[in-house]
């Protein structure tokens, strides 16, 4: 057993605030404190800052387009090397770094636990290959429906719900999925037959099928099977002035059904002033605290050189004239829908990335419920995710913030109420966004909190003023009760597992799919499909098979 005594601990889910106590972990779980049990290692925190191990519900860390980012960007190699030595294996990369630097910067920062937001069915095996080959984080991912032939075929036809929910749920079996995300539904298919727009009930020029019509029925395939984590949703019209307008319209078409809307930032978007851009964060943020049912994460921009990489093929060829530096890629993929790569670089004295800086970060201070509001820079779109400690200080300090927004280009500044703004997030409240609300979202019931029974993944920080500091270099992470990271470098790399769902299904589903399978896909069904052997299997992962159906209201967070 090991004892870290005398910590102040933030776990939201058990109402602790910088209570002072100690903690105990055997066999990589928390436990009480026995009668005769011998402690065989104290670790004395004095007094420092004890949460549960970080977990990012949004960020590209595995599968084709993450391989093309950087495959783009080979200046990118040249930074933020590891060295192969007894512990690490070699590395290279900060704006889309290789497999083994992510799971080491990640750790180094205090996150165990990450999950790719967008993983092509077809390209699942790939994509779980590279998060398992990512150390130090346990990982998982959302599988893409939505812009699928087969699926579309299906709501062309008339089908009827429980066989697209059959469909769906097959489709999480089949990909080892940990939920679905939706990217700007249909539209990616109708770039494919040149529409270059699609509106939330403008129809697939090929399908006759709109936005809308996808939408309700992934809601409805999720609420019917009991997968924890809302739809996943990517809205129509990213990037667009004026889509908040299509946010809303969004929101309003969930009817009060579990709705995640992933990085809003990219989706608050007015069209007023002289430039016909503007910031519409109050009318989004309005809507969530309005809308109990929907959760946001923001997808929070940082200033300086990225890649953009989405299946949102139709918005990534229309962005390609900024490419920074002069190359992209966009592709399609199978019959499942498309990807594009696009670097970029974002500007301080640009208005508008200016204000897009501004507009993520009123999001974070408007929205009232924490427990609703994840943080992220849709690493790498908005900002690699070492930028992480950054943005918490922007948060956690006003002053700090005031003084950055004197440094951007001043009609953003002067546009944007964020001078106005004086909300400063606690460690309680960084503790909810970062741990314990993203874990309750996706079902987690042993993570994000550090009550007796959950699993060990611990991070303790030394107390610090500069909160950027502070985050940046943890004295200790634990993962499963090993000590895996001390005062910020890596010092063991522990063994880690895979997240997913296993929602009942007919499997009655796989006759239409063989036929289909046969007449239009290069990959045989049975090779399509992932087994829960093959996943254990690579780098002898373990599966975290979570509860479908669970009750997972506010009263009941984890």
């Amino acid at each position: 057993m090991i004892k870290l005594e005398g910590g102040r601990v933030y776990d939201p889910v058990n109402g602790l605030d910088g209570k002072l106590m100690d903690l105990y972990i055997e066999d990589g779980k928390l436990v009480k404190p026995a009668a005769g049990k011998k402690v065989r290692r104290v670790i004395g925190l004095n007094g420092s800052i004890v949460m549960a191990g970080g977990i990012d519900i949004h960020t590209h860390i595995g599968g084709g387009k993450v391989s093309i980012a950087r495959l783009l960007l080979a200046q990118d190699h040249d930074d933020n090397r590891v060295a192969s030595s007894a512990l690490t294996r070699s590395g290279s990369g900060s704006i889309a770094p290789s497999s083994f630097v992510t799971g080491y910067r990640y750790a180094e920062m205090g996150y165990t636990t990450c999950f790719e937001p967008a993983m092509m069915p077809v390209n699942a095996r790939q994509s779980h290959l590279e998060m398992a080959d990512t150390p130090m984080l346990d990982t998982g991912a959302y599988a893409l429906l939505g812009n699928d032939d087969f699926l579309l075929r299906l709501l062309n036809s008339g089908k009827e719900q429980p066989l697209v929910n059959d469909y769906v749920a097959w489709t999480i079996h089949a990909a080892r999925a940990m939920g679905i995300k939706v990217v700007n539904p249909g539209g990616i298919s109708a770039f494919k037959f040149n529409q270059r727009k699609l509106d939330l009930d403008e129809k697939n020029n090929y399908y006759e099928i709109t936005p809308r019509n996808v939408l309700t029925a992934l809601l409805d395939a999720l609420e019917a099977i009991g997968v924890p984590h809302p739809l996943h949703v990517h809205g129509c019209n990213l990037g667009v002035p004026g889509n908040y307008l299509t946010t809303l319209e969004t929101i309003a078409a969930a009817e009060g059904r579990p709705l995640h809307l992933t990085h809003v930032q990219f989706h608050s978007y007015g069209a007023e002033g002289d430039r016909k851009f503007s910031s519409a964060a109050a009318q989004l943020a309005e809507a969530v605290n309005l809308n109990r049912n929907v959760s946001i994460d923001v997808g929070q921009i940082m200033f300086g050189q990225t890649v953009t990489t989405s299946a949102d093929s139709m918005m990534q060829h229309k962005g390609h004239i900024h490419a920074h530096p002069k190359k992209w890629v966009c592709m399609d993929i199978e019959c499942d829908a498309g990807c594009g790569v696009v670097p970029f670089r974002y500007r301080d004295r640009n208005f508008v990335n200016a204000l897009q800086w501004c507009i993520g970060l009123e999001i974070f201070l408007l929205v009232k419920d924490p427990w609703r509001i994840f943080l992220t820079t849709d690493h790498p779109n908005g900002a690699p995710f070492t930028s992480y400690p950054h943005l918490i200080r922007l948060l956690m300090d006003k002053g700090f913030r005031n003084d950055m927004l004197t440094t951007i280009n001043k009609d953003a500044a002067d546009a944007s109420i964020l001078s106005t703004l004086d909300r400063e997030y606690s460690l309680y409240e960084i503790a909810i966004i970062t741990r314990a609300a993203p874990a309750r979202s996706l079902g987690l019931r042993n993570h994000g909190h550090l009550g007796t029974g959950a699993t060990a993944d611990i991070t303790v920080y030394k107390p610090d003023d500069d909160a950027e500091a502070m985050f940046a270099t943890p004295e200790y992470v634990f993962k499963r009760g090993e000590l895996c990271v001390r005062n910020g470098k890596v010092c063991a790399i522990p063994a880690t597992s895979t997240h997913v769902v296993e929602p009942e299904y007919d499997p009655g589903i796989e006759k239409p799919l063989k036929s289909y399978f046969d007449r239009y896909m290069t990959m045989s069904l049975e090779n399509f499909k992932l087994s829960r052997e093959e996943l254990e299997s690579y780098n002898q992962h373990s599966l975290l098979v979570h509860d479908c159906k669970q009750d997972l209201s506010a009263d009941d967070a984890d």
